[in-house]
């Protein structure tokens, strides 16, 4: 947060306390209808200082001022008096704090107004964010949150008091809290027609990665795709949530690879690294028809150089793999043979990967009823098909019975993908 300068506070100040131009009740006209600010009486031993006080602080007489608020002070008795006293004080130190003078002379008399039963709700609420930024300014954080939360309660109103209170929670160590004010924040904003930021979301995921909040992480990361869901977003998010080193969720090959599946489906695989990567892994999981596809469509993309040794490679092990395996016409009839579901679970992986989805549908289905085989990994992948040959529900219904971590984690990014596809 950044400090007011002491000419802004004091002008803040000032004008909070806007009640002290006025006369005492006392003296007031009885039939004046339009007076502001408490009615108060006051004692001939306060009254005439306070005037004399108020006279010399409009001129900004320190001087003439500072024994005249002793006096006040002196003389007090009555809350009404009191009143006066305290934002008197206030003026006089906001004034000598514009001259150089220290925040700390503010906090007495800012304690006294928000105590005292005869300071208006709106100039209460005022006084006790002044404390939040006074706080702020000495670091306290904590602190300087409770007292924004104070004024809010109190009608203060301000767009970028809810922002405040989060930057101060997430400062202090309260990354739940933040996190929480910031949902709050951003619901209400999108109530109310408006947008958020992109940094809103990106502040909100950085702050509760770093505490490895994962599930947190998360539900911002869905957030953020959901109002912005731009290839790139989709592709950065993605990488820093499973596949880059020191990612939010520890994932295997396998489903590195359901991440990377996603990324195609958006179309959001951005360069040759991607496309050769995912190519590499296919292979080494056993499904170079996959390979072969990822290489071929990465070349027509433009994204794969015509003279790159890997690929090329990539291709010819793929090809070669391909020809000893046979057509999956036969593996699949052996897997609908077999005693298990196994053959045809990964005999579906391999036409998942050269985009034959209805047959790959077909075999996941069986592997799920003859059993023997992951029922997570086999349902993202029914999932994954469903979903690439168009079946919105029926993929919705299958990434549902995912049930064990990462891979409900991995199956709610298939669903934020049917609900909020990438975009160019």
């Amino acid at each position: 947060m950044k400090s007011l300068s002491n000419a802004l506070m004091a002008v803040l100040l000032a004008g909070g306390a806007t009640v002290l131009a006025a006369q005492p009740a006392v003296a007031q006209k009885k039939n004046d209808k339009q007076q502001q600010g408490p009615q108060l009486k006051l004692s001939n031993e306060v009254r005439g200082p306070a005037s004399q006080a108020q006279t010399a602080l409009a001129a900004k007489d320190v001087a003439t001022a500072t024994p005249l608020v002793a006096a006040v002070e002196a003389a007090a008795k009555t809350e009404d008096e009191k009143y006066i006293a305290a934002a008197l004080r206030l003026n006089l130190s906001a004034i000598q704090m514009d001259a150089g003078g220290s925040t700390d002379a503010l906090i007495a008399p800012l304690d006294a107004l928000i105590a005292n039963a005869k300071t208006p709700q709106a100039d209460k609420a005022r006084y006790v964010y002044q404390r939040g930024v006074i706080a702020a300014n000495k670091k306290d954080n904590a602190g300087a949150a409770t007292y924004f939360e104070q004024a809010r309660q109190l009608g203060y109103n301000d767009p970028n008091l809810p922002l405040q209170i989060v930057k101060l929670k997430m400062d202090s160590g309260d990354i739940a809290g933040g996190s929480a004010e910031l949902a709050k924040m951003v619901d209400a904003q999108t109530t109310a027609g408006q947008k958020p930021s992109e940094d809103i979301y990106r502040y909100a995921i950085a702050k509760t990665n770093q505490k490895k909040m994962g599930a947190e992480t998360r539900a911002w990361i869905s957030r953020y795709l959901a109002a912005y869901p731009t290839m790139k977003n989709w592709r950065d998010m993605v990488v820093f949530w499973g596949i880059q080193p020191q990612s939010v969720a520890t994932l295997d090959k396998p489903q590195k690879v359901d991440m990377y599946r996603l990324l195609r489906a958006g179309k959001a695989l951005a360069d040759q690294y991607d496309y050769e990567i995912y190519a590499q892994w296919a292979f080494d999981m056993g499904l170079p028809w996959e390979t072969k596809t990822l290489i071929n469509e990465g070349k027509a993309a433009g994204k794969i150089p015509a003279n790159s040794q890997n690929a090329a490679g990539l291709l010819t092990a793929a090809n070669t793999s391909i020809s000893n395996e046979g057509a999956l016409s036969g593996l699949a009839t052996r897997a609908k043979a077999a005693a298990n579901g196994k053959l045809a679970a990964s005999t579906a992986d391999a036409y998942l990967g050269s985009d034959q989805y209805p047959q790959a549908i077909e075999l996941y289905r069986l592997a799920l009823t003859k059993g023997g085989v992951d029922a997570d990994a086999v349902n993202t992948r029914l999932g994954i098909a469903l979903a690439r040959s168009g079946d919105k529900e029926g993929a919705k219904a299958a990434f549902a019975q995912v049930k064990g971590q990462p891979r409900a984690d991995i199956a709610a990014w298939w669903v934020d993908f049917l609900d909020h596809p990438p975009v160019a």
